[in-house]
This record gives structure tokens, sequence and C-alpha cells, in this order.
């Protein structure tokens, strides 16, 4: 990795961090004033939308702690370090948005089956707040994004918990106006839905990652045929590619060439060919074996 690439990756992660704990910060203080207007007005669109603020609590905590694990060194143990860390991180954050989907499911049925009165200009307000708070996070989040799965997941989380303020100050708005009370149950299943949609999707990336499945946009035949255009590059094979962390992908080849080299001419065309493969591609961490004729029996 060049001085200049592992600087601005080490510029990002530390934007990413602020970010984090900032969004973490608004979001539980806004959690516990949700919860209890919740309670105090009746509302199961707030309940439902403080526990899925406590999840985003819960993503944002275990994002910074994946984040942290990200940027430690290798070590002996760990050679590459625990980059793979972030990505476990959006996994189970998936897993809580998933859990808390079913708590939210069984408890609208209910309201949906016998609605209780709802305070809807308290429900409103309340819910106008919280799409601020959420809105600014978002707004945090996005800008720190870069091509992070972790970052990614906590941004989800905020964004639904956006469009779940926006269906419980509809709700509000309903009740003010219609007195319509299963309107706070309907806005329940709203947020039920968003949170499915958005947890089912961070898991399929994250366990696919983990599965060292090719990075997300990096197409392996692109890649290869940029290869063998390469003047001294008569095939490849064995060719892999892959993501250390969700924004960091690898790659391994053995690349034959059109004739023997000395170590030294070896080592040229290599570096020219990591060098196409960070520019074109951005993959930085590329292990390519050098041969003079194709292995006899590849497996």
């Amino acid at each position: 990795m060049s001085h200049e690439s592992a600087g601005h990756r080490h510029d990002l992660r530390a934007h990413q961090s602020r970010a984090l704990w900032i969004s973490l910060a608004a979001n539980a203080a806004f959690m516990v004033v949700e919860f209890v207007a919740g309670l105090t007005l009746g509302s199961l669109a707030l309940i439902a939308d403080a526990g899925h603020m406590l999840s985003d609590v819960g993503a944002l905590a275990v994002a910074l702690v994946a984040h942290k694990l990200l940027v430690r060194p290798p070590t002996d143990r760990h050679t590459y370090g625990l980059q793979r860390a972030e990505v476990v991180g959006a996994q189970l954050n998936a897993v809580l948005l998933l859990a808390l989907s079913v708590w939210l499911l069984v408890e609208a049925s209910q309201r949906l089956r016998s609605p209780e009165e709802v305070a809807g200009t308290g429900l409103a307000l309340v819910a106008l707040l919280g799409l601020l708070v959420n809105l600014g996070s978002v707004f945090l989040l996005r800008r720190a994004q870069g091509s992070s799965l972790n970052m990614r997941a906590a941004l989800l989380h905020m964004a639904l918990d956006a469009a779940g303020s926006v269906a419980a100050l509809v709700a509000g708005v309903g009740i003010i106006v219609w007195g319509a009370d299963w309107l706070d149950p309907v806005a329940s299943l709203v947020i039920v839905g968003l949170v499915v949609w958005s947890g089912a999707r961070v898991l399929v990336e994250a366990t696919h990652v983990l599965l060292e499945g090719a990075p997300r946009g990096l197409d392996v035949r692109t890649v290869e045929r940029a290869l063998v255009a390469d003047v001294a590059v008569d095939s490849i094979h064995h060719l892999h590619l892959w993501n250390l962390a969700s924004d960091v992908p690898a790659l391994s080849a053995h690349i034959v060439v059109g004739s023997e080299k000395t170590l030294h001419e070896a080592q040229l065309h290599s570096d020219r060919l990591k060098s196409m493969l960070h520019e074109r591609f951005g993959i930085e961490h590329a292990t390519l074996e050098l041969e003079c004729h194709s292995c006899a029996h590849e497996v």
C-alpha cells in the first residue's frame, strides 16, 4: 500500500470514528426521551421507534468496537490485523435488526386488533424531533461512509429510523385530524417492513464477505482481461478476488509470462501489474506468482 493511500485510509477511519461517536451520543439521549414519551402518550409507534433506536444505539456501539478492532496493526496471530471485525460487526447489527422486527410485529398485531387511544399532538412533536436527530446522524455517517460495510450498516440503521420517525409523524397527524388511533400500529408495521428489508440486505452482504466472495463492484473476468492485456503476460490462472475488510479488496493469481525472466525482470513486471490493479480497480493487496509456463496439474 502506498503512503498516500495509507494516509487517506487513516484520515477516513478517524472521520468515521468521530461520526459514529457523535451519532451514538445523540441517539442514546433521544432514545430515552422517545421511550418516556411513548409510555406517557400511549403510543406504540414511539415505543417501537424507541426500540428501533435502541437497536441503533447498539448498532453504533458495535460499529465503534468493530472500527477500533479494524485499525489495530497486524500481529503474529492475526497477520492481516482484525480487518474482518467490521464485517462481523455489520453481520451482528443485521441480526439485531431482524430480532427487533419480530417483537415489533407481535406488538403491532395486538394493537391492530385492539387500538388504544394515542395523544396525536405529542406523538407528532416527538416524531418530528426524532426525525431531526436521525437526519443529522444520516448526514454525518454518509459523509464518512466510504466503502465500509460496517459504516453502511450503521447508516442503514439511521436511515430506517428516520423513515420510522416519518411514519410516526404521519400517524400523529392522522390521529389529530381524523382521530384514527389505528394509524399508530400501522406506522409500527411500516417500521417492521423497513427493518426486515435493511437487515436482510446487510446480513447477505456481510455473509458474502465472510465467505470470501468477489468484492461488490469488481468483475473477476474484467480484472483477468486487464492482466492478460499486458504485453508480458501469456495467460493467467488461479485468480482469486476477495475482501480483507468490506472496503479492502485483495487478489492473488498465477501469471504466465512469455519467456524466461531474470528475478529483476520478474519483479519489474509484477510491480507494473500491481500498479495497474491499484489504479484501475483499487486493489491494494495483490499477490502475484510469475511463472514461465503453466502448471502441469491445476487444482
